[in-house]
Parts: structure tokens; sequence; C-alpha cells
């Protein structure tokens, strides 16, 4: 509960995060169907880069800043940086920066549903005023996790969740999001689950991989960048996002993105990336 995004947005991990949200939302809308997009922790929904908690950090600088005036980016990151900038005057500095409820608002069609559940009061209630003229979106102050029970299977019976934590306790969260996932499956087998992680020491990650790769499910795709060699516990070194149920043409859709992440976001010469299949019924060979 100490945690607050407003010092954090639009940092290298958001932009990691949300290029991989903005592909699995436009792998939905490939089928007429409508979809429900379920985030267990959605946080106040837009963020302001000119606000004393972003001054404090200026994370973004070595995040989305990177992506600002760059010509001839891959498609989905020109997208994504699309969005970003919506309601910025050409010419203008970025002054908000979208979370992941804006990012898929405006990605749900007239048929989709947006479920979004953020614990803190005061955050719930700035998301309900920032959404409140979207009747497909409604917003839960309660625990994300435990809505999960209430929520799955949605009325659309296709879609996806985000699990986005603050990580306040690592190898706690890690536990929780196991078992939450076990639980969602059996509930809601066929739908797409999206969980992003830090990195700092790659030998706290790994047990956390291998048992995402062990759960119940078709296929699990890891998108990973590190920005420095991780392997200190003291600083975010790099960030990941394992996707269970993937679509089978995501890291398709992700490669050249995630290569020009690597290189646009780099912090020193140890930034690399990675994309592989931790699980598939069709696996392909890395890449790095």
């Amino acid at each position: 509960m100490n945690y607050r995004h407003a010092y954090h947005a639009g940092n290298f991990a958001d932009v990691l995060k949300h290029t991989v949200l903005l592909a699995l939302l436009e792998s939905l809308q490939a089928k007429p169907a409508p979809f429900c997009y379920l985030d267990t922790h959605a946080g106040s929904g837009s963020y302001a880069l000119d606000s004393v908690e972003a001054g404090k950090t200026l994370e973004y600088l070595d995040g989305i800043a990177h992506l600002l005036g760059v010509e001839g980016l891959p498609p989905l990151l020109a997208r994504y940086r699309d969005y970003v900038l919506e309601g910025t005057a050409s010419g203008t500095p970025l002054r908000h920066y979208p979370g992941s409820p804006l990012l898929a608002a405006r990605l749900l069609r007239p048929g989709d549903q947006a479920q979004l559940c953020e614990l803190h009061p005061e955050e719930a209630a700035r998301l309900r005023t920032a959404l409140a003229h979207d009747p497909r979106l409604h917003v839960h102050q309660r625990d994300g996790y435990t809505a999960l029970k209430a929520l799955l299977p949605p009325v659309q019976k296709r879609g996806m969740v985000l699990i986005d934590p603050p990580y306040e306790l690592q190898e706690a969260e890690y536990a929780i999001i196991g078992k939450a996932l076990k639980a969602a499956l059996q509930r809601w087998p066929n739908g797409i689950y999206a969980v992003w992680y830090p990195i700092k020491l790659r030998s706290e990650v790994q047990p956390f991989l291998r048992a995402m790769g062990q759960l119940p499910c078709k296929r699990v795709l890891r998108a990973e960048i590190l920005v420095h060699a991780a392997n200190t516990p003291l600083r975010l070194n790099g960030a990941g996002m394992v996707v269970l149920n993937a679509p089978w043409d995501l890291d398709l859709r992700l490669r050249a993105a995630m290569a020009a992440l690597a290189r646009l976001l780099a912090q020193g010469d140890a930034a690399s990336w990675q994309l592989d299949w931790l699980r598939s019924d069709t696996p392909a060979p890395p890449h790095r």
C-alpha cells in the first residue's frame, strides 16, 4: 500500500509492459466477437509527468522520452507512441502518461468491456473520475487477486487479464501470483493472462518463470528487456512480461519492437532483450 506508480510512470518498464499490452489487445481485436479486459492493479489511470512525484525520479526520461521524435520505429512501437501522445498538441511536451486502463479504453470496441480493480481508495477514486464517461469500463475498489474469483469467467468468454502488482515483497508476490493463476485457469482456462515482473537479480526471477512454464495452459511466452546487467538488487535492472495462453504469433508481433526497445532504452553496455516460449505446442527458437 506504500507504492505509488506516479513516481515511476512512463519508465522503461512501463514502455515494455504497454507495448506487450497493445500487441495483446490488437490480437483480440482481430476477431469480431467481444472481449473482456481485466486489470488486477489498475492504478489511477493517468499520471502527470510534471507532478512532484514524477519530478523526484524523472524515470520517464529513461523510458517513454526515448521514443518521442524517433523516426522509423517498428509499427507496433509507433502505434503505442501515438496512443501515449493522444491529446498532446504537436510541438508541446508530453505532460501526462496513460496507465494501462486508459490504453485499454482506447482499444475497446462498443461491445467490449473492462473490469478495473484498484485497492487504494484514492487511486480508485481518481480512476473512476477519469473513466466516468465510459459505460464499458467498470472500476472496483477491491483486491485484484480475490476479484478474479468473482469476475472470471467473463460474460464475453474471451479476453485477457493483466496482473501488474507493485512487488513490495517480491518473493511473496510471486507465490501469490502463482496461486491466483492456478485458480483463475480453473475458472477460465482459455483466458490470456499477462504478468509483469521486475528484474534485479536473475536468480530471483528464474524460479518464478519455471513455475509459470508449468501451469496448465497451451503456451507461455516470456518477453524481457534488461537496461543493465541483472547483477544487483539495489536497482531495477530490467523488466519482463510473461503471457499465459499467448496468441500463437505474439512473438512475431513483438520481435521488431523488442529489438528496438533494447536499443533505445539501454542504459549501459549490458542491455539486452529476450523473447522465447517457456511452454508451447509449437516451440520456436529464442530471440535475443
